[in-house]
């Protein structure tokens, strides 16, 4: 019910008191009016403010995920290039072994095998399912063939027939150097190419 002059004098309430209560109450009631307009104001950008912190929270959410995804998939490159690594180590040992074994059952002296292994090609060698190498055979009479020098043959029980010489010209071989070279010749510079050996080996 609004506070009004004639009820006020009805109370027995003085004129010129009731010109204070009514100012007071007219003033009172337009300080509301404001507040409520501005609650209304406030209300009705609402659901625009709630709209945008959903769309703040999504993109929050979103830019999380593809963090994660980045790392996971740096981690998940760095395992992958790790396994292939392992692999290619593992695969190159047991090309090593193989090959040192078949030099060993073709008669290379033992104190040859890790140079004539140096200087082969191991890596275009293929392995069976055993890990035994392909073309075992073949390979055999090739190896007799370019390292016969190197194969020991006995004329009594452990005695080697072959003695490289002693040439040491104090030139220094590569790999590739000695690859275009014959056994003969191989076995003609053992001593310069056994010092150029170790000292890549180092």
């Amino acid at each position: 019910m609004a506070l009004t002059r004639k009820m006020l004098k009805a109370m027995g309430i003085e004129d010129e008191k009731i010109d204070q209560i009514i100012d007071a109450h007219t003033e009172t009631v337009d300080g509301l009016k404001a507040d409520i307009e501005k609650y209304r104001t406030d209300a009705e950008k609402l659901p625009g403010v709630q709209k945008e912190l959903e769309t703040a929270q999504a993109d929050l959410e979103a830019g999380k995920k593809d963090s994660w995804k980045v790392k996971y998939d740096a981690i998940k490159e760095e395992f992958e290039g790790y396994k292939s690594e392992q692999t290619k180590k593992e695969t190159m040992a047991a090309k090593e072994s193989a090959y040192r074994n078949l030099l060993k059952a073709t008669g290379i002296n033992e104190k040859r095998i890790e140079s004539v292994l140096k200087v082969s090609d191991v890596d275009s060698l293929e392995l069976d399912d055993k890990g035994a190498i392909k073309d075992a055979a073949k390979l055999t009479d090739s190896i007799k063939t370019e390292w016969a020098d190197f194969i020991t043959t006995t004329t009594t029980k452990g005695a080697e027939s072959h003695t490289p010489p002693q040439n040491n010209n104090g030139k220094s071989y590569t790999a590739a150097d000695i690859r275009g070279m014959s056994a003969a010749e191989i076995n003609q510079n053992w001593d310069s190419i056994k010092a150029s050996l170790n000292s890549q080996k180092g």
